[in-house]
């Protein structure tokens, strides 16, 4: 049984994606700079259409102190997003808003970055109507799955490794290879 059949989801639901290594290609150590280093994941836009008729929110929280650290701009940072939303809806998906943390890990006193909820938050603010037990989290770190448990939501971790530890089994209610096999 899929996991959204599992959890009886519908549109009262709301889906937070991490972006890095969830929508686009992750480079370890490095960040996504500018459009020209973001490459969606193979079947993501695909798997976004999809998730677009299933739940009533789709949100992207997404850690990003590499414009903290001078590795990029606010700007270049918003352009990326835009064209990321722009092929989503030319594809016939959608993303209702994006939260970016934009601090420095150990500068970040408002609890912003995951696993902190400040972005979760501020999607609540913005949308009232996100209710966060009728809400999913799909990330590829153990820090998404500790901003899904600290906020209350279900947990999905996207991940190709097979072992698990301890720490993994506490927060991950459910683990997929690839974004698309949520559908």
């Amino acid at each position: 049984m899929s996991i959204l059949k599992q959890l009886q989801v519908d549109k009262s639901w709301t889906l937070f994606l991490d972006r890095d290594g969830v929508i686009n290609l992750h480079f370890p150590k490095d960040y996504v700079k500018d459009w020209n280093e973001f490459y969606f994941l193979e079947g993501v836009i695909d798997a976004i259409v999809k998730l677009s008729d299933v739940f009533g929110k789709i949100i992207v929280v997404t850690n990003q102190q590499g414009v903290a650290k001078g590795k990029m701009t606010e700007d270049m940072l918003r352009i990326i997003h835009i064209n990321m939303l722009s092929e989503i809806e030319a594809a016939g998906g959608r993303i209702d808003s994006i939260y970016a943390a934009t601090v420095l890990a150990d500068k970040d006193p408002e609890g912003i970055r995951k696993p902190r909820i400040g972005m979760a938050m501020q999607a609540q603010r913005d949308f009232p109507e996100i209710d966060f037990a009728k809400s999913i989290i799909v990330g590829d770190s153990l820090t998404d799955m500790q901003f899904g448990r600290n906020a209350g939501m279900f947990t999905v971790l996207v991940s190709d490794k097979e072992s698990s530890d301890a720490v993994e089994s506490l927060l991950v209610d459910f683990k997929l290879h690839r974004l698309s096999d949520l559908n």
